[in-house]
């Protein structure tokens, strides 16, 4: 290399650093170092190289934050860790019932929880990601989706110029995920929309509108031309690298890497730590230059939020205090009752179409009839009207010296408004019902979107639209009809040409072998979820014996009470529902002959509590979760003292080494495979 090169490379590599220190002052640290025009000039420098030997960049130089051309769609991104959604508290007795909740697991746990810490930090209200680093390169942006797979939106995360490219330190995890919130600023918000207005353009409705729409946009240009800004709050997968043992440590670490975080977070002392949190971030909350619709606080000890796990698709050990919700007045219009899949009528309230919350609010929970009577609701009033996030808006209470001469008091309709059956209200409930059943269309839609659904009968490419219009078109009443469908019907539906028919035939025959704990589930008996499923498939050897099960038999049942059991009984009685499985049956569904309770008592894992950790190449984790409950056992999701067994896939996270840590016994999946083959026919 001739002795000019490598004075320009020198140049080349010192204009890097300098640039990336300046970008880490000013967007991570808020404390700029040098002038705009003196960065300006370094920016200018390194691009005059960069255009004179294109060989030398690489994908971590500030030059390549700029838009790449537009891509034609996103592709998807599977979360090796799941992003989770929180669970929202909207006054001070949720916070308080959130602490005396994780207090009395950790205690149970065996833990010292008198000395409660957590982190608390504004919730931003923008858009969450996931961004991936390798070796301290970033190589991967992600949208949260659905919280299991997201969109591809790495050449958009580029642009942002939060984001570093490349992490700071020299010790740096083989894989780092780290987990934050994308947004807009107020002043930038306003901008972009002035300009909007000002070329006749499509406005956002609101900053976190903004936010998603810019990072989703398939032309990295433009966004790059707008101010997307990011905080990060958490990690996700993490290889070759020590994890803090708190919440705040993680956050330290963080900035430390050049992530921004949130400069409000703090450290919180219990319970009461956080509501003081809550009312100071809420008196800063208009000056900050983010928008932001509460606070979220996070069990500091990771150990202890291990420990707490999680409930369906949220943490335990982590809340939302929502701010107040915004309110407006309006009027209503009429009052409908809209039919639910089990038959409960809930009344929505059809109003003036308002601006609440960033969105035009057209319609209204009313909950119930008890509720309409509470508030006492009519036709014609004036009500305040409340939309709390994301939340379905409701109608808070009637504006009494406004009520009209001619307002009608709402009355519960005696037959169903879809079916023309009988509506029930029963004593003691506050929900009334519809006695149609399968047979009314608005519950025969639903019951057949639960009966295809995943953890049902798992029928692939049923969707709800394709449901509507069998149902629509009169092809299916019941769910034992979707196995008379022709590949002809099916081919004269919107959208489904001869290979669709096909497959959707092909996944409806595989459909019809199942489990008993699967069926029971899909046959959508109110009150009864997966885990009593499992326990009465796992309690009765054949569904006829279930079927004449009494009240009395059904309680014996651990886990099931007399509510419960009443809705079970109750739905085996009714004749339009036995004829509904006479049908199934006749259609060739069919399951393994449960085995006897005896038989499953007698297995070395019934009653055990097992966790499973890594990918298994046997079977899916949903799979083994299956296996592993019909052998008696029960699934957890997190390793504690009372776990009896952890069973070690590929790649396992920390559950096994917890797992060593509290010397809990670990298994192997090939020693899964032996106890599931030792089973009993």
């Amino acid at each position: 290399m001739r002795a000019a090169d490598r004075r320009q490379l020198a140049e080349l590599e010192q204009l890097r650093r300098a640039i990336e220190e300046h970008n880490y002052a000013y967007y991570v640290l808020d404390a700029p170092t040098v002038p705009d025009a003196e960065y300006d000039r370094l920016m200018r420098r390194l691009t005059e190289i960069e255009s004179a030997h294109p060989e030398l960049i690489t994908p971590d130089s500030p030059t390549q934050r700029v838009g790449a051309s537009p891509i034609a769609q996103f592709g998807e991104i599977r979360h090796n860790k799941p992003m989770l959604s929180l669970e929202n508290a909207f006054d001070e007795a949720e916070v308080a019932a959130f602490g005396k909740r994780i207090g009395d697991r950790l205690r149970a746990a065996g833990f010292d929880a008198g000395d409660m810490a957590f982190v608390g930090e504004p919730k931003v209200d923008g858009t969450a990601v996931s961004l991936r680093y390798e070796d301290g390169i970033f190589v991967l942006g992600a949208t949260r989706g659905d919280g299991s797979v997201g969109e591809d939106v790495t050449h958009n995360v580029r642009t942002i110029a939060g984001v570093p490219l490349r992490l700071r330190g020299k010790r740096l995890p083989r894989v780092l995920e780290a987990r934050g919130e994308v947004y807009i600023p107020k002043r930038a918000f306003e901008e972009l929309n002035r300009r909007a207005a000002e070329r006749g353009e499509k406005t956002f409705v609101n900053a976190r509108n903004a936010a998603a729409g810019t990072l989703r946009q398939l032309d990295p240009r433009i966004t790059a031309s707008r101010p997307l800004n990011v905080f990060f709050y958490g990690l996700g997968e993490v290889d070759g690298w020590d994890l803090p043992e708190t919440q705040s440590g993680i956050l330290k670490a963080l900035q430390a890497f050049g992530l921004r975080t949130s400069p409000e977070w703090e450290l919180l002392e219990g319970i009461q730590g956080c509501l003081s949190y809550y009312e100071t971030i809420g008196k800063k909350r208009a000056q900050l230059p983010y928008e932001i619709d509460g606070v979220v606080y996070k069990v500091d000890r990771l150990q202890w939020q291990d420990a707490l796990g999680f409930v369906s698709r949220a943490p335990r050990w982590a809340l939302a205090h929502k701010f107040p919700a915004q309110e407006e007045l309006t009027t209503v219009r009429d009052v409908e009752f809209q039919v639910g899949r089990t038959g409960a009528l809930t009344p929505v309230a059809r109003l003036e179409p308002v601006f609440v919350g960033g969105v035009t609010v057209s319609n209204a929970t009313l909950h119930n009839m008890d509720e309409i009577h509470r508030k006492d609701v009519r036709i014609g009033d004036t009500v305040i009207v409340r939309r709390a996030g994301d939340v379905i808006p409701e109608v808070v209470s009637v504006v009494l010296d406004r009520r009209p001469a001619k307002a009608r008091v709402v009355e519960l309709p005696s037959t169903c408004p879809v079916c023309g059956s009988d509506v029930v209200k029963a004593e003691g409930e506050s929900v009334a019902r519809c006695v149609g059943g399968l047979y009314c269309a608005a519950q025969r839609k639903e019951a057949i979107r639960h009966f295809c659904s995943r953890r049902a009968m798992d029928i692939e490419g049923l969707g709800p639209k394709l449901i509507d219009q069998l149902v629509d078109q009169d092809l299916v009443r019941t769910p034992a009809d979707l196995y008379d469908l022709t590949a002809d019907e099916l081919m004269k539906l919107e959208r489904m040409g001869e290979k669709s028919a096909e497959k959707l035939l092909r996944a409806l025959d595989k459909s019809r072998e199942t489990t008993f704990a699967r069926f029971l589930f899909a046959l959508g008996i109110r009150d009864v979820g997966e885990a009593t499923a499992v326990a009465l498939a796992r309690a009765y050897d054949s569904l006829d014996s279930l079927m004449d099960a009494t009240e009395e038999d059904l309680q014996e049942i651990p886990d099931i009470g007399p509510i419960v059991a009443t809705r079970i009984h109750s739905f085996f009685q009714e004749e339009h529902n036995r004829e509904a499985i006479k049908k199934l049956l006749a259609k060739k569904v069919h399951w393994p002959k449960p085995q006897a309770p005896s038989a499953v008592a007698a297995h070395p894992l019934s009653g055990k509590t097992v966790v499973l950790t890594g990918t298994l190449s046997s079977m899916t984790r949903d799979e083994a979760k299956e296996k592993l409950t019909a052998l008696g056992a029960k699934v957890a999701g997190s390793v504690s003292k009372s776990t009896d067994y952890v069973i070690v896939g590929e790649s396992p996270g920390l559950k096994a080494q917890k797992a060593l840590e509290l010397g809990v016994d670990v298994r192997t999946e090939q020693q899964l495979l032996d106890w599931i083959k030792a089973a009993p026919e």
